[in-house]
């Protein structure tokens, strides 16, 4: 393997993707994306598609776009010092790797991402950061990374979250004056180039759901699906619809169950014969996240071997079991069914 010293003369700043030290033992624990997919997903889709893609095989190094906090081992100084990431505009830390990337790749530099590196780095458990005082610093950051760095792809970060529109991002002629001194590409460039793999993932604009709103159920009409505000690995059921709770659901350009505007998803990975539906954090991978509706049949499907959504409206559990078009507690009405999207479900969705 290339030293990585070697790498670095090569490209001006690079990416070091380390090991998780316990902080009992000392001991080297390998950290891969299966450990923390929903964390490294935040930022940019990182897989070993893409690694093949970029580099030709697992342990070669490649450009990673953007990742989680790490550490940087930087080649070039007077890069480090020269860049306008580093001037010292944010509160409380927020956003500032956004910046870091963003003006690495725009004003000339490059990131290379080592796998096969170790690094050891020992991290806090709680953010020492005070917020009283500061007020919604996250959002004055982010508006200044907007203002400085994403030109017109700024207004996709403002229709997704309207009120940084309001944010005073205070002063940042001096951020945006050296960008035009380094002559650093705009944000389109850095979008098609670097990061061309994120709009499968993340797009500016998200699709249509597929069917959304209460999931009533035909054997039972007054029942209706209810997470009620239930947590990671939690099980839910029916409640009596319009009483409360948490009603309302989204299938997702995902090809996922969302509750309202949560993270969270409907998760079976029992094999049993009613098989319950937990919560999990979404993955936007499919497998045990994957649900499909027919609005023919009015069965909500579940995963590649396909199963149904089903219930007991007795004791109001739900659960998945072998699908059977005759039996009506297998039947569900969504308030909302968009049969143009359904019709196209092999054409749409992530990875597609």
């Amino acid at each position: 393997m290339t030293p990585v010293p070697a790498l670095t003369s090569l490209h001006r700043c690079m990416v070091l993707l380390g090991t998780l030290v316990r902080f009992l033992t000392f001991g080297f624990k390998h950290s891969g994306q299966d450990n923390c997919p929903t964390k490294i997903k935040t930022y940019f889709e990182s897989s070993d598609e893409r690694l093949i893609y970029l580099s030709g095989q697992l342990s070669c190094p490649y450009p990673p776009g953007m990742a989680a906090p790490r550490l940087f081992l930087i080649y070039n100084t007077n890069f480090f010092y020269d860049s306008p990431q580093f001037l010292p505009a944010f509160w409380i830390m927020s956003r500032k790797l956004l910046e870091f990337f963003f003006a690495i790749w725009q004003c000339g530099g490059s990131m290379i991402d080592a796998p096969c590196s170790r690094i050891g780095h020992i991290y806090r458990k709680f953010s020492p950061f005070p917020s009283p005082g500061f007020g919604d610093f996250v959002g004055r950051n982010y508006r200044r990374v907007a203002e400085v760095w994403m030109d017109e792809y700024a207004e996709h970060l403002y229709k997704r979250r309207p009120h940084y529109r309001n944010i005073d991002p205070g002063d940042v002629t001096e951020q945006k004056a050296i960008r035009d001194k380094l002559k650093c590409k705009p944000f389109k460039w850095f979008m098609e180039e670097v990061a061309f793999d994120l709009v499968k993932v993340y797009p500016p604009v998200e699709p249509e759901d597929f069917a959304s709103g209460k999931l009533k159920n035909v054997a039972k009409p007054s029942l209706c699906v209810d997470t009620r505000y239930k947590q990671h690995g939690d099980r839910f059921g029916l409640q009596e619809c319009g009483k409360g709770g948490e009603q309302v659901f989204h299938l997702s350009w995902h090809k996922d169950m969302r509750p309202g505007k949560r993270t969270v998803c409907w998760d079976v990975s029992s094999g049993d014969a009613q098989a319950p539906i937990l919560l999990y954090s979404c993955h936007g991978m499919g497998g045990n996240q994957l649900w499909k509706y027919n609005p023919d049949t009015q069965q909500l499907i579940h995963g590649g071997n396909p199963r149904c959504l089903d219930c007991n409206p007795g004791n109001k559990e739900i659960f998945v079991t072998a699908c059977d078009t005759n039996t009506d507690t297998q039947k569900w009405i969504f308030d909302n069914v968009s049969r143009e999207r359904l019709a196209n479900w092999d054409k749409d969705g992530p990875g597609v």
